[in-house]
């Protein structure tokens, strides 16, 4: 398994987010608190926006382990954004260790990134290219089933391209994690699946914690919104939280003490806009 983190609101240095924090991503990286195993040191990977919205992310990827990179630590001190989501990576036996296997993925102005693992993958894996177009096909670079995923979902995506965006990340998303369970369902029957993903466009975003198994195995997601995300001395926190929200952060594990953070419900869908949380909805598999 791994851990990520993603952030949208009013611009923040990268580190505020990744290096600074008592409970930052790159510790971790090296001692998660909410998994059996702790490292995570197969690679890492960044994706964000520039402050002035260009359309396609930036993608920084390395298969070092995030806290030896010398190199994420500088750009993390420098780089401000509105809209950043960050992957620290556990690989999963018989997956590679490589960069075309760190998260995030892009796709034209889309990033995505997942922590768990798609039940039954190796059952799954030729029929679920055999359902993709040649452009979400074309687009595989590595081998794990993240980016498998992420085929499906470019695909929805691409179909629902008619639709405004507030429907059509969630409405895509969902029909992906639909056709992935029905696969698993038919070749890989008794697998269970751990799904916590978050697909952004830089202006809207969608996170899912999801679970075929017993909710009390669900990997761990947490929730913080509130004015502004400050950062002081390692001690990090939202200000003013209340009804005009301006900045989301969404974690696999909490970044601080900050009472803020709350759970996200297991079997949900979060959509975020603008540094706003929209909508929260159930998601129901059957």
């Amino acid at each position: 398994m791994c851990r990520f983190t993603f952030y949208q609101g009013k611009p923040i240095r990268i580190g505020s987010l990744i290096t600074e924090p008592k409970h930052s991503l790159i510790n971790q990286s090296m001692m998660a608190r909410e998994r059996e195993e702790p490292l995570n040191g197969d690679g890492f990977g960044l994706a964000w926006y520039s402050k002035n919205q260009e359309e396609e992310p930036a993608l920084f990827k390395s298969v070092s382990p995030a806290w030896s990179n010398q190199n994420l630590h500088e750009l993390s001190r420098v780089i401000e954004t509105t809209c950043v989501m960050a992957h620290v990576r556990a690989a999963t036996q018989g997956f590679n260790v490589s960069e075309s296997n760190c998260h995030p993925f892009k796709w034209k102005h889309y990033a995505f990134m997942h922590n768990g693992d798609i039940g039954g993958f190796r059952n799954i894996k030729r029929p679920l290219i055999n359902q993709l177009s040649e452009e979400a096909f074309q687009h595989i670079k590595g081998s794990t089933d993240s980016e498998h995923f992420f085929a499906i979902l470019i695909d929805e995506l691409i179909r629902l391209e008619h639709l405004e965006p507030w429907d059509r990340l969630p409405s895509a998303m969902m029909a992906a994690i639909r056709k992935v369970l029905a696969l698993i369902q038919e070749y890989a029957k008794d697998e269970k699946s751990y799904i916590n993903m978050v697909l952004t466009d830089g202006h809207l975003a969608v996170a899912v914690r999801l679970t075929t198994d017993s909710p009390d195995y669900a990997d761990s997601l947490y929730l913080n919104l509130g004015k502004k995300y400050v950062c002081e001395n390692g001690v990090c926190y939202m200000q003013d939280p209340g009804y005009h929200e301006k900045s989301v952060v969404i974690s696999s594990e909490p970044l601080s003490k900050d009472p803020g953070w709350e759970k996200v419900p297991v079997n949900s869908m979060v959509l975020v806009e603008e540094g706003r949380i929209k909508d929260k909805m159930e998601i129901h598999l059957s």
